[in-house]
């Protein structure tokens, strides 16, 4: 008796399958560059490096398997916004004030406490500053959603899973003593593994970084050059030490200013507009008042 068809050509095969070659993983090829694999964390980044340089990876998928290599290490507290730079709404402030403090910081949540700031009792997200603004009636703390702690020693690989599965954006950091150390988002995650996301407010006008207002001061981001500032506002800002703005104004303050704070250099005035992990990411500058009536530099 001859034996049933298998219901596959030994000779032909598939016809539709793709080549042997074809249907090898990009994962398979890295798997088959690391093989018998590197024996420490260090030789495997150098290898993904040589993978890059043999081109079977991409240079931005090297960068975020760095990303995730790394990110194993670090906690919660390696990458929050401190506690002293977290912008915050305090619940017994009026409609008016809390729509000012939303607007100005461009955040979409916002921790909210109940006479200290260390007292954090929910997340007021901005939207629903709306429903105030259509219902004056309504009770604010109604509004507000849970607020998720974690300690500082929390892995960053384990936040991620917790952010996904529960779908909060946004934890609030507590030190070994239960005070608030600061917050951390999924934003501040992910960019751990790809590098900084830009947003609409973040996004720049070419590599300038710099916009003009409806009021006719100007948008500067932290990171621009100062020659580039100087050329647009013809002054003689010094960039000998400073090859940032931001630099630039930290050194004359002696810190990193808070939002809101605001400098005075030669002709122009900078104002803290957002803040973000420790570094200013966008100055509102206008011309000193001196200056902008002719009268000389501040």
């Amino acid at each position: 008796m001859s034996e049933p068809h298998s219901g596959r050509s030994h000779r032909g095969g598939d016809k539709h399958a793709a080549p042997p070659a074809e249907r090898r993983t990009l994962f398979q090829r890295l798997i088959d560059l690391l093989a018998p694999g590197p024996d420490s964390r260090d030789a495997l980044i150098e290898s993904l490096a040589d993978a890059e340089q043999k081109s079977l990876i991409a240079p931005e998928s090297r960068m975020m398997l760095e990303g995730v290599i790394r990110m194993a290490d670090m906690t919660a507290g390696d990458v929050m916004v401190p506690a002293g730079r977290m912008d915050q709404l305090d619940i017994a402030s009026e409609y008016d004030a809390l729509l000012h403090l939303v607007i100005e910081t461009g955040h979409s949540r916002f921790p909210v406490y109940d006479g200290q700031r260390e007292n954090v009792i929910g997340i007021l997200m901005a939207k629903d500053l709306l429903k105030l603004q259509r219902s004056p009636d309504l009770n604010l703390r109604t509004l507000l959603r849970p607020a998720v702690f974690v300690p500082e020693s929390k892995g960053l690989n384990e936040l991620l899973r917790d952010f996904r599965s529960t779908r909060n954006h946004l934890a609030i950091v507590i030190d070994e003593f239960g005070s608030t150390a600061g917050l951390i988002t999924i934003e501040d995650v992910l960019e751990e593994i790809v590098g900084e996301i830009e947003d609409e407010f973040d996004d720049k006008d070419g590599e300038s970084g710099i916009y003009t207002l409806a009021d006719g001061s100007q948008r500067v981001a932290g990171d621009v050059d100062i020659v580039a500032v100087n050329e647009t506002f013809g002054t003689l800002l010094p960039n000998d030490a400073f090859d940032s703005i931001g630099g630039l104004v930290a050194h004359e303050l002696g810190r990193v200013p808070r939002r809101g704070e605001s400098v005075t250099i030669g002709d122009l005035v900078f104002s803290v507009m957002l803040t973000r992990g420790g570094a200013v990411r966008w100055f509102k500058v206008t011309r000193a008042p001196e200056a902008a009536a002719g009268s000389g530099a501040a």
